[in-house]
């Protein structure tokens, strides 16, 4: 049986929520980065990143980009997590900018998190305040489905996390299946 380790970097909580669902469903370990060496991280079979997406960047990505000369071989997957719904073509353009070079190869999965202003830091709800009033004055008919999920979750608590959307990567890390 192979062995794995979930390792994670979380701001505001769900791509914290999604390494735990993703550990309970495989019995792999869970780990956040700053809490984890790679000499923890080499002896397992299958490593799984789970990071939050800001500003179209993967946080903690870097851990797999430092690290990748000694993870290479391995199973590899990344699981990012974003406010947005899902949407394949923006999702291709967060694997473009994140997954290049020695990372290309790796499959990227997509789970929606979770929206709460009050929560965010001072420097986040101004920035994405910022982004609300831009969105605004677009021409509603030429929005993209992340700017009319940005729009209406102003001033709103959201939590969209569920599990449905580990399906596909459950898929890949316990039967190999992809359709990537």
């Amino acid at each position: 049986m192979s062995t794995g380790i979930v390792i994670y970097r979380s701001k505001y909580g769900s791509a914290k929520k999604y390494a735990h669902w993703i550990a309970e469903k495989t019995g792999f370990c869970c780990s956040e980065t700053s809490n984890v060496k790679i000499e923890t991280v080499t002896p397992y079979d299958t490593v799984i990143f789970c990071g939050g997406i800001y500003a179209s960047g993967i946080s903690g990505l870097s851990f797999l980009r430092k690290h990748y000369p000694k993870l290479r071989g391995k199973k590899l997957a990344v699981f990012c997590v974003g406010a947005s719904p899902y949407d394949p073509d923006a999702l291709e353009e967060i694997k473009n900018r994140n997954l290049k070079n020695d990372l290309a190869g790796i499959p990227l999965f997509y789970g929606r998190g979770a929206w709460d202003e009050k929560a965010m830091s001072f420097k986040d709800r101004t920035l994405c305040r910022l982004l609300q009033k831009a969105v605004a004055k677009t021409d509603p008919s030429a929005q993209e489905p992340w700017m009319k999920a940005l729009l209406c979750a102003t001033g709103q608590k959201c939590d969209w996390t569920e599990e449905k959307y580990l399906e596909g990567l459950m898929r890949y890390v316990l039967f190999n299946e992809s359709n990537l």
